[in-house]
């Protein structure tokens, strides 16, 4: 799947431990207005965006007339569809919240909370069992890069999170490389020619299998043009650039004038 199959750029942003219900409804609010106002903006683009849980129901109100345009997802959720399990939500608690894709795996959850390639691997199935897009995270610690390790290190996580799964569910599967170096307030951006090589790793063995394959880490306004022109990215998955609504929508601007390059590139 992927780009060259969707002529679609994804383009979406995880709000974390951040936001309250007035400042997620401002947001959110903001989005759908501008969304209805200036539809082009998603003509090549998959917009989505993931609030925390106490804000999923109200972001889905917000966005109620622009639901085609953005899809909403969840942080996380557990593999059972219910059950003692203090502090988790389901994915059908997720979805009757009106969540439409569950991120799972991001390396915050992996390093603080025991995510690990077999818990991956359960909510993956929970997500597409519900009819979710699971968006599995992936990505290597420096140490690892600096071993030269890293795509096989990104792979195996993949390839254990995925394994079973046949094609029609793959290609609801979307994938996010975010390299642990370059995420979070401390992160260093990473290069072109540092990510060229996991990315061309990814795309040989699941570009054409999963629906996308996204970057984040230290995206910004600055640079997410170029990172969308390494070959096999698909699309931004984009952390604090992205918590401002102006920052967001910019994001979305690039986004729309790669994705309409890239079709009408297919189109010629």
């Amino acid at each position: 799947m992927g780009l060259a199959a969707t002529s679609s750029c994804w383009i979406g942003t995880s709000w974390k431990m951040t936001k309250t219900l007035a400042e997620a409804r401002h947001y959110t609010a903001g989005l759908a207005e501008t969304l209805q106002a200036r539809p082009e903006l998603t003509d090549a683009v998959q917009a989505f965006v993931i609030p925390p849980h106490t804000a999923l129901a109200e972001v889905d109100r917000q966005l109620q007339h622009v639901q085609a345009q953005v899809l909403l997802g969840a942080q996380n959720a557990h593999w059972e569809d219910a059950g003692a399990w203090t502090g988790e939500i389901s994915v059908p608690q997720a979805a009757d919240a009106g969540a439409r894709l569950i991120e799972i795996g991001h390396s915050e959850r992996r390093e603080h909370f025991g995510e690990t390639v077999e818990t991956t691997a359960l909510k993956v199935r929970a997500a597409l069992r519900h009819g979710l897009r699971p968006l599995l995270c992936v990505g290597e610690p420096a140490a690892v890069r600096d071993a030269g390790d890293a795509e096989e290190f990104i792979l195996a996580q993949v390839r254990g999170a995925l394994a079973g799964l046949d094609s029609a569910q793959l290609a609801r599967v979307l994938v996010a490389y975010e390299p642990i170096w370059a995420i979070g307030e401390h992160g260093r951006p990473a290069t072109v020619q540092e990510l060229s090589a996991p990315f061309a790793a990814l795309d040989r063995a699941y570009g054409a299998q999963v629906e996308a394959v996204l970057y984040g880490g230290s995206v910004n306004q600055d640079n997410a043009a170029e990172l969308l022109g390494i070959p096999g990215v698909d699309g931004l998955f984009v952390g604090r650039s992205a918590w401002g609504l102006d920052g967001y929508l910019e994001l979305l601007e690039i986004g729309a004038s790669h994705g309409r390059a890239h079709r009408g590139r297919l189109d010629g």
